[in-house]
């Protein structure tokens, strides 16, 4: 028997939530870098109560065991980003230690026992070539004291030994050896290339005495992208190339590259991290691979000689990484009701085990909004997409008449993706009355090349239009209040926020967390990864200066019109507190509302948990107030100038 009960209605925003801000200061534990091998499923789990380290997990079934005790931390910091920090192969477990950027071997006692010396050296991306006694990864060198370090691909001794196998390139990824360890093959590119711009994939012999010969380029080049090369068990090289306009796979055969599926679908990302993995080998015959259509995840079994793509049931809509085994399938997946989670699946039984769960306890279901993928047409004819979450609470509606605000997210990267996965930080806003639409402007990956290269030369401008684009859409279908329209975004989100702001009039308030608002200053601070990025998101070097003042909003203050609060770390490298005080300012002197909270200790992005609470209640604390809107018993005031003279 159902009991019917009411809604108590209640102005939008001021509704109670089960989804406190210290439940989104909890946060998630953190799982990637997924492995499979003899079995059993490897990966690595975040530990917030111990410094936020990340510790090497394994397990078969439902059992579950630490390898990396306390004080190691399995993390590379090659490229800065890192990732793949550890390999395991035949029950041999060796990965990297943030600590000291040394590589370290499971003994078999389960103790780490440092392989590499001490000194500037990283490593990432490692495989281990066991016949050999060695590990064959990705080096960054830092010992020269040059401006930035040497990469390279180089063979690593069990005993720590070093042999540069590949270089002269600027970068390198994905070393992969042949099964029976007679070839090897890797990825390469050059400034002032991003690895979704243009790579290369090249192929040696591996002689005797373990040194490269008869190198050769097989695939890519400037305008194509590869990534993800991966040998069959019977020893055909398979790589994923965006040269058709989507990244699709590809077989190199008998010196022929041949395509295995043509689709609108990507079956590849971006490297952003090492050793990503979307598709692997059931057997000789047959890849199980995941994929995107329309900003959602399919898995599917993909027969390699025929091209039949036959779909496997599974409740994600988000994919992240893929491992295969045999019939042993591995994922991290995530759908709106779905935080992420480590699922295993036997294709011969099709039963889903999950391993790990990045949150135990989900909040109550009433309290979750589902969101809706939509399209809508923004500036230039385009077509952009993104995820609208109504507001979602069993206990309370709007007002009669009252339509909710809307919070407008750009996610970072730039070069990134906004996915449909449970996110606490976005269920705090709908489960108080907010609508939110997260946004996957152009540029975004998901929607194929010509769309990712919306961005080139038009960072400030295509993700701006879009945000604004959307935000006039649902207005218009009547789904959301036009006359509380909000935006939000941190880091690079932070720079389309003040953006949106300052050269468009649709938003009626925003938030900006340690926002970019000079452009110039990024490249005085970028490492040697991103360092060229900005010629390809905003202008060659010849016209970069010009553009820069053109975007960055720190040169346009006079044409801000709306109250903003802003967040910044005072410890912050990246974006450093005057491009925040420099705005503030210009709000003050304009007499328009403005709030500022600065935090001790804390850097580019906000890691203790009363920095995340203080700063959700305070964003929430100050849309009220602009908005004439009553606020809950229990929310801390925040100081804003000027509310009165608005």
């Amino acid at each position: 028997m159902t009991v019917a009960t009411s809604k108590q209605p209640a102005p939008c925003g001021a509704w109670t939530s089960s989804i406190t801000a210290a439940v989104v200061a909890a946060g998630a534990t953190p799982l990637s870098q997924l492995a499979v091998d003899g079995g059993s499923v490897y990966w690595l789990e975040g530990r917030a109560s111990e410094a936020g380290r990340s510790t090497l997990m394994g397990g078969q079934g439902t059992a579950r065991a630490e390898l990396t005790p306390l004080p190691f931390n399995v993390r590379s910091r090659v490229h800065e980003y890192g990732g793949g920090a550890y390999a395991v192969a035949g029950g041999q477990v060796f990965f990297s230690h943030h600590g000291d950027n040394r590589l370290y071997r499971v003994g078999a006692d389960g103790q780490p026992v440092a392989v590499t010396a001490e000194g500037e050296r990283r490593y990432a991306d490692f495989v281990i070539d066991a016949p050999r006694q060695r590990l064959v990864g990705i080096r960054e060198d830092h010992s020269s004291g040059a401006q930035y370090p040497d990469n390279t691909v180089c063979a690593i001794g069990f005993d720590g030994s070093e042999t540069v196998l590949v270089d002269g390139n600027d970068f390198y990824a994905a070393p992969r050896l042949s099964p029976d360890g007679a070839h090897l093959a890797w990825l390469c590119w050059d400034h002032p290339r991003m690895p979704w711009e243009g790579t290369e994939l090249w192929l040696a012999d591996v002689a005797a005495d373990g040194s490269l010969v008869n190198g050769r380029l097989i695939a890519g080049g400037a305008q194509e992208s590869i990534c993800q090369p991966e040998w069959s068990p019977d020893g055909v090289l398979h790589f994923v190339s965006d040269r058709s306009g989507w990244w699709n796979l590809y077989r190199y055969e008998h010196g022929v590259v041949h395509p295995l599926c043509p689709r609108e679908a990507e079956f590849g990302g971006p490297q952003w991290t090492f050793g990503g993995s979307l598709y692997g080998f059931s057997s000789p015959d047959e890849i199980v691979c995941t994929y995107i259509e329309a900003g959602v995840s399919r898995l599917a079994r993909l027969a390699l000689r025929g091209g039949e793509l036959a779909p496997i049931a599974t409740p994600y809509q988000e994919i992240r990484e893929l491992r295969v085994e045999g019939s042993l399938v591995a994922l991290l997946g995530g759908a709106p009701t779905i935080a992420l989670e480590l699922a295993c699946i036997d294709l011969s039984t099709n039963q889903c085990t999950v391993l790990a769960r990045s949150i135990e306890r989900l909040p109550e279901g009433v309290y979750l909004s589902v969101p809706q993928a939509v399209s809508y047409p923004s500036a230039g004819g385009r077509t952009s997409h993104a995820f609208h979450y109504p507001p979602c609470n069993a206990h309370y509606a709007p007002l009669a008449g009252e339509l909710p605000p809307l919070i407008v997210i750009g996610h970072g990267g730039p070069t990134g993706m906004a996915a449909s996965t449970l996110k606490l930080a976005i269920q705090f806003w709908t489960s108080r009355g907010f609508a939110v639409l997260d946004v996957n402007y152009g540029g975004s990956t998901g929607f194929g090349r010509a769309y990712r290269d919306l961005l080139k030369g038009q960072w400030g401008v295509v993700d701006v239009e879009d945000c604004v684009a959307g935000a006039r859409h649902l207005a218009e279908q009547g789904l959301v209040d036009p006359q509380r329209l909000l935006i939000r975004g941190s880091s690079a989100g932070g720079l389309t926020v003040l953006s949106a702001l300052a050269f468009h009039d649709v938003f009626k308030a925003g938030a900006c967390y340690y926002g970019v608002s000079d452009l110039k200053g990024l490249d005085a601070d970028s490492h040697k990864f991103e360092s060229h990025y900005n010629q390809y998101l905003i202008a060659p070097p010849e016209r970069a200066d010009t553009v820069y003042r053109e975007r960055s909003p720190i040169h346009h203050t006079d044409k801000l019109r709306h109250p903003m609060i802003f967040f910044q770390g005072l410890d912050d490298k990246v974006v450093p507190p005057q491009q925040s005080e420099s705005m503030v300012e210009a709000l003050r002197a304009r007499r328009l509302p403005v709030a500022y909270l600065t935090l001790e200790g804390e850097g580019h992005g906000f890691r203790k948990a009363e920095s995340v609470i203080c700063t959700l209640e305070a964003e929430l604390y100050f849309y009220l107030s602009v908005f004439g809107v009553p606020i809950p018993a229990g929310l801390q005031p925040v100081a804003i100038e000027n509310l009165g003279d608005a």
